[in-house]
């Protein structure tokens, strides 16, 4: 029996190679004779890089940026030489956790660290950037990942002080392109859908998880509105209702808009560069999984995806998760779902067992083929 395991991680607790393996190890004990074949996967949340890099044999760089509330850090990208191909997150600049829980505050948070990430790569002459739009603390429509690459904004009462409140932006009467932006092609992989603005936009949505109050959703909607007006009136272009422009905090309206960025599934864009497709060819089952299956599973996240390809394919498809809310769509994805949760054990303790319990539920999925 040949065999696939495509996990994505277990947010917190194993990254997906870690999943895999002890899939693997649980399958070999009861399917001894069993190929297995491990290919880890993110779908451009935290980990895409890293599934990225392994798979084409990259490296990593290191480039000094500033984190969301704008101290330096040392971050890291992905780099595959012979392409010239930088693969990087936001998260690893902007994310949530370069925070602790009492920084979060998405009013000054910015995107300014992906900028300098972007800019680093493009000097050293970076043909692409692929950039992970998962697992941010900002809420700033790519306003700071902006100014990083040169971009000048100026406002009704002139280039105000506070200016590093997000919020500053309901008051922009310009914006002024940088002479000579040279950048590389830019992929942003996301796996949300969102527009920037409104009910289903990236402030209302995502904005009160980064810690932001009912008064601060309020005032970062409408400066976020000013800013997209702007970037119309300015450039002739609006991306504000383009799918994925609300992923990050807006940072997909932002690299479209100001770096001539494509969206794209992040699933789809790690799948590419894994060679997914034609792994899976080859095999007689797959197994795939992450640390939650609910209703967000559906809307592009690893596990859907991987289902959807093996369904295509015409091969048996099984997931492993650390909790499934019982969903039924989600369900009908799989042939089957093994879920790590137990009753009578707390989450702290499942997620310390994590290991040992995936090769548990490895084992009965082998048992029952």
């Amino acid at each position: 029996m040949r065999i696939l395991i495509a996990p994505d991680k277990f947010k917190g607790t194993l990254n997906a190679r870690d999943v895999g393996k002890n899939i693997a190890e649980g399958l070999r004990e009861i399917l001894s004779n069993a190929e297995i074949e491990i290919v880890p996967m993110a779908d451009g949340g935290e980990g895409t890089a890293e599934a990225i890099c392994e798979a084409r044999s990259g490296s990593w760089l290191k480039c000094r940026a500033h984190d969301p509330i704008g101290r330096e850090i040392e971050a890291r990208y992905a780099w595959i030489e012979h392409e010239n191909l930088a693969v990087m997150e936001m998260s690893e600049a902007a994310g949530m956790r370069r925070l602790r829980e009492n920084e979060r505050d998405p009013v000054h948070a910015t995107t300014f660290g992906a900028g300098e990430m972007i800019l680093d790569a493009r000097n050293r002459d970076a043909n692409e950037v692929i950039i992970g739009l998962g697992g941010s603390a900002t809420n700033d429509g790519g306003w700071g990942m902006a100014r990083a690459i040169g971009y000048r904004f100026d406002y009704e009462h002139g280039y105000e002080k506070d200016w590093e409140r997000v919020t500053a932006l309901a008051n922009l009467d310009r914006i002024d392109k940088p002479k000579d932006l040279r950048l590389p092609t830019i992929v942003a992989a996301v796996d949300v859908r969102n527009p920037l603005l409104g009910n289903n936009g990236a402030t209302l949505v995502f904005g009160p998880q980064k810690g932001a109050s009912t008064d601060d959703l309020n005032l970062l909607e409408q400066a976020l509105t000013r800013f997209a007006n702007i970037v119309a009136e300015d450039f002739g272009f609006d991306y504000r209702d383009k799918p994925g422009a609300g992923a990050a905090g807006g940072l997909g309206f932002g690299l479209m808009s100001f770096c001539g960025a494509t969206i794209r599934p992040g699933f789809d864009v790690v799948a590419e560069a894994v060679g997914l497709e034609s792994k899976m060819k080859e095999v007689d089952l797959v197994i795939t999984g992450e640390g939650s299956l609910d209703r967000q599973t559906l809307a592009g996240k690893t596990p859907a995806g991987v289902a959807r390809m093996a369904r295509k394919l015409g091969k048996k498809v099984f997931a492993i998760a650390g909790r499934y809310d019982g969903n039924r769509k989600v369900r009908e994805l799989f042939d089957g779902v093994h879920e790590l949760a137990r009753p009578d054990t707390s989450e702290k303790e499942q997620m310390k067992h994590a290991g040992e319990l995936l090769r548990e539920k490895a084992r009965e999925l082998a048992k029952s083929l």
